[in-house]
C-alpha cells in the first residue's frame, strides 16, 4: 500500500506521518522531496518545485517490501508551481507544466490513499511572517482543485483530514484500515 500526505507548508504533514508510523513502524516513510535538492541558494519557484515533483513521482515508482507513507507527492509540487504562476511570481513555461502533468498523473498510479490537509480556521498551524504565507495559501487552494481531477489522482482514494492532532490520526488509520479491507475482499 502507498499512501501520501499531501498539504501546503505548515499543514501538518510531518506530524501526522511522525503520529502514524509511532503506532506503525512497519511502514517505511519517503521523506519530503525538499531534503533531497540542494536549496541553499535557491529561492522557492519553478525551477526548485519542478526538480521536486521528479523527486516525488519516481520515488513513488520505486519497489517497496512493505506499506509506504509519503510526505507530498508530485502533486503537491504541480500545486506549487501553479501557485508561483498565479501569483505572479514566475512565468512557468508551459511544457515544463504539461510536462509536470504527465509525471504527476504517471506516479499517482502508484498511490493507493492520497490525504489532503487543507488549511483551515480550526485547524490552524501558526507560522511566523519568514513562512511565506501567501505561497502558502494559494498553493494550498491549487491542491485542492487539482486533486479533484481523476486524470491527476489516479486509482488513488482521496481523502480530506481535518481536525485535531488525535483526529487526524484516527482519520488516516480509518482510511488505511478501510483500503486493506477492501483488498483483502471483505
Amino acid at each position: 500500500m502507498r499512501v501520501v500526505i499531501s498539504g501546503t507548508h505548515g499543514s501538518g504533514k510531518s506530524t501526522l506521518i511522525g503520529d502514524f508510523t509511532a503506532a506503525h513502524p512497519d511502514w517505511q516513510v519517503l521523506p519530503d522531496a525538499y531534503e533531497f535538492v540542494d536549496a541553499a541558494d535557491a529561492e522557492p519557484g519553478a525551477v526548485l518545485f519542478a526538480q521536486q515533483l521528479g523527486i516525488a513521482a519516481s520515488r513513488l515508482r520505486e519497489p517497496a517490501s512493505g506499506p509506504v507513507i509519503a510526505e507530498r507527492g508530485p502533486l503537491d509540487f504541480l500545486a506549487y508551481l501553479h501557485a508561483t504562476q498565479s501569483l505572479g511570481r514566475s512565468v512557468v513555461d508551459p511544457e515544463l507544466l504539461a510536462r509536470g502533468y504527465e509525471i504527476t498523473s504517471d506516479a499517482m498510479h502508484q498511490v493507493d490513499l492520497l490525504v489532503l490537509l487543507p488549511l483551515n480556521p480550526v485547524d490552524a498551524i501558526a507560522l511566523g511572517a519568514d513562512e511565506d504565507l501567501e505561497l502558502r495559501d494559494a498553493m494550498d487552494m491549487s491542491l485542492l482543485e487539482l486533486a479533484d481531477d481523476p486524470d491527476l489522482t489516479g486509482r488513488a482514494d482521496v481523502k480530506e483530514i481535518v481536525g485535531d492532532r488525535g483526529r487526524r490520526l484516527a482519520s488516516l488509520e480509518q482510511a488505511v484500515r478501510r483500503l486493506r479491507d477492501e483488498s483483502a475482499g471483505f
